[in-house]
């Protein structure tokens, strides 16, 4: 049982019989004396992808799923959705874009130390590394002087994903994203 003090985003419950993964995490605190504080979770469906908003009031317990997490390879996407191979089982499975939701963007061809989340035997989607190494391919040319200021501008990687990187940046160039807030961390060493 978790209490509600060790909730923390990515992280798994179990709510009505299904697996959730918490998106985000809400503290507010009671103004009325003698009550205490409610915690609201935006949370994902790990089974069904459906996102709602759930509060627990504190001292409630929440359970953790029996979710297995096994090692497995991207191997390509098209049109029938995002296919991986199990590197224990050499089985192949397909995800639908709906059942990988965001993470797609941050998988490229090939990809390696990707888990799969396995709820009752079936797998319901997969948990990324927490960086990945993507290439810069579209982004406004480098602004002289922007060295000496933190600014950002867009920018579009191998994979279509768009996030904001150092204005000193070009296309072409390979660089760190987190995939748990989706931001820039750093240029990748060559």
């Amino acid at each position: 049982m978790l209490s509600l003090g060790d909730i923390k985003r990515h992280q798994r419950i179990l709510v009505d019989g299904d697996p959730w993964s918490v998106l985000e995490v809400h503290v507010q605190s009671s103004t009325a004396r003698g009550s205490g504080s409610l915690t609201k979770l935006k949370v994902r469906n790990l089974r069904t992808g459906q996102v709602l908003e759930k509060t627990f009031r504190s001292g409630d317990k929440l359970e953790e799923p029996n979710v297995e997490l096994r090692a497995v390879q991207f191997l390509y996407k098209d049109v029938d959705g995002f296919h991986f191979m199990d590197t224990q089982s050499y089985d192949q499975f397909s995800l639908s874009a709906e059942e990988i939701g965001d993470s797609g963007g941050y998988l490229k061809d090939g990809m390696e130390n990707v888990r799969s989340i396995v709820f009752n035997e079936r797998v319901l989607s997969v948990e990324l590394p927490n960086t990945v190494v993507l290439e810069v391919v579209e982004t406004a040319p480098a602004i002289k002087g922007a060295t000496a200021q933190a600014q950002t501008k867009a920018a579009k990687l191998e994979t279509g994903l768009e996030i904001q990187v150092p204005s000193y940046l070009e296309s072409g160039e390979m660089v760190i994203v987190d995939t748990r807030e989706a931001r820039f961390v750093s240029r990748a060493k060559s």
